[in-house]
């Protein structure tokens, strides 16, 4: 026995209470993976090689090794709170230093770049104005605040039953303002150019056995003139009463007073009926819409970055990409809840959320502490203990030279 044995388990018994420690100490730290202190036997050379009876001079430390196994999710009341459910990082963009984290506590800057507490910044994918991903290499994301331009109406999906039982009316005495010239009719919202908003009114009237004559106004003005001027087409039913001809209905030309460019647009009737029942719409829309200012946004499992408009729209910001690496144990710890990359940890693997190893986030969430508080409390008093046990060896040793000292 040697006084350097006790002193290297000494040593190792307080490494291993300040590993503790420090996993104590970031319980609540969001994203925090604990370290484990893991030892290695310590054994003199020998010149003439190794031997039967070698009898060991102590312990050390042969690494601190974090555990990346996946922490707690809890839900959060933030939008920008991202978790990570399974492998990967955030790649984090620091003034041009590429950063990792497993922390997804994020907020808009003033320039409305994604960032963490200490200011770097969210990397991944940017959308152009279609919303076309730009799926290069990561650039830091921003979310982009401008108005949603409007969308003209070029298609109106009109899917209508006309009741059969209908007794047919001359077209020419088509009125709009007197609801006995025509059977049924629709309204629907259209918008041009600058977004303005154009009611469309198509009236329908049965001319003869399944025979329709569709009339049109916009804005409570009759397309085409007056009277039967106005027709802007003739739906055809067979005999069992599938639909035959007439669509799809085309207005162009159609001028408006808001300084916007003229109307354009088809009313297509395709899978509509002639029954003897009462008259319906099934399906009446279009596929314009007014300008929008963004409400809120959300990140997907996907990473995908998805705005929502006042206008009822949405409209794909970005995607938050993740990184990978073959040996994350490699990893340099930068403090701030980041790591950097090493030669030992190799390239990291850049990628979609959901692909590869990489895997799904959850939005307004946060990943907790892996730290397993009573485990650890319960390591810290066997580590005391150990501590305790090789100051005991010391205290022996001291006692043995007091004794050979003593010798007379």
């Amino acid at each position: 026995m040697s006084f350097q044995q006790g002193l290297s388990g000494l040593n190792a018994a307080a490494k291993n209470l300040d590993v503790i420690g420090n996993n104590v100490a970031n319980a609540s730290t969001v994203g925090f993976k604990q370290s484990q202190a893991q030892f290695a036997d310590v054994y003199a050379n020998s010149l003439t090689g190794a031997g039967g009876a070698g009898i060991g001079i102590g312990t050390k430390v042969a690494q601190v090794a974090q555990q990346f196994t996946q922490g707690n999710i809890s839900s959060t009341n933030n939008p920008l709170d991202i978790a990570i459910n399974g492998g990967g990082f955030f790649r984090m963009d620091n003034n041009g230093e590429i950063t990792y984290q497993r922390n997804g506590q994020f907020q808009l800057d003033r320039m409305g770049f994604i960032i963490n507490p200490t200011g770097a910044k969210l990397t991944g994918y940017m959308a152009d104005a279609n919303g076309v991903l730009a799926t290069g290499s990561p650039t830091p994301l921003s979310i982009n605040t401008a108005d949603l331009v409007p969308q003209v109406t070029s298609e109106v999906n009109a899917v209508h039953n006309f009741n059969s039982n209908k007794t047919p009316l001359p077209a020419a005495g088509f009125n709009m303002a007197d609801p006995t010239t025509y059977h049924d009719s629709t309204a629907l919202s259209v918008y041009d150019s600058l977004g303005n908003e154009h009611t469309l009114q198509t009236f329908y009237v049965k001319s003869a056995a399944g025979t329709w004559d569709v009339f049109a106004a916009n804005d409570g003005v009759l397309i085409g003139g007056s009277g039967a001027d106005g027709q802007i087409g003739t739906l055809g039913f067979n005999s069992t009463g599938a639909l035959t001809g007439g669509s799809p209905l085309t207005i162009s030309g159609l001028a408006v007073t808001t300084g916007a460019a003229a109307l354009n647009f088809t009313i297509d009737f395709t899978d509509s009926t002639q029954f003897g029942s009462a008259f319906s719409i099934n399906t009446l829309n279009q596929d314009g819409y007014t300008s929008g200012r963004l409400a809120s946004f959300n990140v997907g499992a996907d990473g995908i970055v998805l705005g929502r408009y006042t206008n009822g729209q949405s409209a794909v910001l970005g995607q938050v990409v993740l990184a990978n690496f073959a040996n994350p144990n490699g990893l340099q710890q930068l403090g701030n809840n980041m790591w950097g990359e090493t030669s030992t940890s190799g390239n990291p693997l850049v990628g979609a959320p959901d692909s590869g190893s990489l895997g799904v986030l959850q939005s307004m969430a946060v990943e907790d502490s892996n730290v397993d508080l009573t485990a650890e409390l319960v390591n810290m008093i066997t580590a005391q203990r150990v501590y305790q046990a090789n100051a005991q060896t010391i205290k022996a040793q001291d006692a043995v030279m007091q004794t050979l000292v003593n010798l007379r």
